[in-house]
Parts: structure tokens; C-alpha cells; sequence
């Protein structure tokens, strides 16, 4: 399997795959008006060996109270039914981690099952004084340092882009 960034040519093929893996169109909506925007940080594709695009994530900006942070949304995560339970998520992530770092960005928030991002070392983001913009169950929004002491001295409200609520 190999994880690269997404090129020109993957923009309708992620938009298919985003179809394919959420019950709506939401997702490849979201997706395609971040890349317009110019919102998307960082943008990975899995592809399988004959090159099919089988998984997708997106990395894009978030502030706190209104102040820009080196910290990234990890929103949207897919990888295609047929090819899902076979690592092909934890690949992405993995990959987004190592990257993310190298670009200057210290720490990625993500609003999701505790249960499978906490396998990725996220840890609920009220520990440290931080919550979402949207009323969500307690552990659902979650943070990740990328390098230490990425969320010391912070506290309030995580924004997303303004994209994400218009969804």
C-alpha cells in the first residue's frame, strides 16, 4: 500500500471514494469546498499497488478563541468498504503524524470515537481545558500532541474552518 498526497488528478477520484464510504454527500462536498478555499494542509491517499485510490484524509487548520495555532483537524477519514479492517486507516494517520511535524504543526485535534483515535494516542481534549465548537459527548473531541508540549499554556474553544459548519 502506498500513502502519498493527494495530486490534481485524485480530486474526483477522493470525491467518489467519499461517496462511497459516507451515506451522504457531505463529506465530498466539505472536501472539495476546503480544497477550493485553500484549506486543505495536508491531503493523503492510500492506493494499492495497481494505483486504485482506496482511503483518503485530510488535515485542515484550526484556531483557538479566534487565535491561529499550529495545530490541525484530522476530518475527513475514509477508506473504501471493501477495503477497510485491513490497516489501510492506521496507514494514513501514521503518515500524517510523520508529516505534520516536518510542515511546523504541533499538535492535531479530531472529533470521533475515543475508542479507535485513542489507539492513535489521542486523549480527550477537556484534560487540558479544550473543547469543541459543536456540543459534543465528553471524550468525543480529542487532541494529539505532535511534538511535546504542543497544548501547554492553552485553553478554550477549538474552531474548525468555517466550511465544516456548514455542512
Amino acid at each position: 500500500m502506498l500513502i502519498r498526497t493527494e495530486a490534481p488528478a485524485d480530486m474526483l477520484v477522493i470525491g467518489q471514494l467519499l461517496r462511497e464510504t459516507f451515506p451522504t454527500e457531505a463529506e465530498a462536498n466539505l472536501v472539495q469546498t476546503l480544497r477550493e478555499n485553500g484549506r486543505n494542509t495536508l491531503s493523503l491517499v492510500a492506493c494499492t499497488d495497481e494505483g486504485q485510490i482506496v482511503g483518503h484524509l485530510l488535515f485542515t487548520p484550526v484556531e483557538i478563541d479566534g487565535h491561529d495555532v499550529t495545530w490541525q483537524g484530522l476530518a475527513p477519514l475514509s477508506v473504501h468498504p471493501d477495503y477497510q479492517q485491513q490497516g489501510i486507516a492506521r496507514l494514513l494517520i501514521e503518515e500524517g503524524f510523520a508529516s505534520l511535524p516536518e510542515l511546523g504543526y504541533a499538535g492535531c485535534v479530531v472529533l470521533g470515537d475515543p475508542a479507535l483515535y485513542g489507539k492513535f494516542g489521542f486523549e480527550s481534549a477537556s484534560v487540558h481545558g479544550l473543547s469543541c465548537q459543536w456540543g459534543v459527548p465528553e471524550g468525543a473531541f480529542q487532541i494529539k500532541p505532535l511534538i511535546e508540549g504542543a497544548f501547554d499554556n492553552h485553553q478554550g474553544v477549538i474552531r474548525y474552518c468555517p466550511e465544516f459548519s456548514e455542512l
